[in-house]
């Protein structure tokens, strides 16, 4: 068996209490740290991520040995994100499907660790990801939304999104449109969990 040394969990529920995406992070974290995960960095982003401005923009593009301090401390908190996504081997992501997209604070995320040179570059035939290696686990739920229906706009986006810097072994958990059915929705998302493998 594969020993899972590192996992970065993020958060992006609104709800810290009474959240099911939490739920099943949670859930998943206990089965993974059981299948041998040694290390666990968390990261909420539902209190707020900064969003990418002009001077964010003018300071990703400076070059590195070009930057002053001011551009550094702008983008500080983006290499910090960055550094957590490099050193993970399983990302875990938990969010719910909020008016058929993702939180905004999770697009912010998105945003901060996307950056050209760190975690993509650009070639002749196209931009090609460098996190490689890495897999992510998905863990969704929405009210109304089923997931891979035309309305969501949630599962297509994050999957683009980890493929854009690299990390193409994405699995998707979904307890979804659970204004019906809720209990058996959540249950099928927990034999998901359980059934995962290193």
């Amino acid at each position: 068996m594969t020993t899972i040394n590192r996992i970065l969990r993020i958060d992006a529920s609104a709800r810290k209490t009474g959240s099911v995406t939490r739920s099943l992070a949670d859930e998943t974290i206990d089965h993974l740290v059981e299948l041998g995960a040694v290390n666990l960095v968390s990261r909420d982003v539902a209190s707020g991520l900064p969003f990418v401005d002009e001077d964010w923009i003018a300071a990703n593009f400076t070059p590195v040995d070009e930057r002053t301090t001011v551009h550094k401390a702008k983008l500080s908190l983006s290499d910090s994100l960055v550094a957590e996504l490099e050193s993970a081997d399983t990302i875990v992501i938990s969010t719910p499907i909020y008016n058929f997209g993702i939180p905004a604070t999770l697009k912010a995320w998105v945003d901060m660790v996307c950056r050209v040179g760190m975690t993509f570059q650009y070639t002749e035939t196209g931009p090609v990801g460098l996190l490689e290696g890495k897999r992510a686990i998905i863990l969704v739920a929405s009210g109304g939304t089923p997931v891979g229906s035309p309305i969501d706009f949630a599962t297509p986006y994050l999957k683009q999104a980890m493929a854009f810097v690299g990390i193409t072994d994405v699995t998707f958990i979904a307890a979804d449109a659970l204004s019906a059915n809720a209990d058996e929705k959540r249950a099928d998302a927990s034999a998901e969990i359980q059934a995962l493998k290193t």
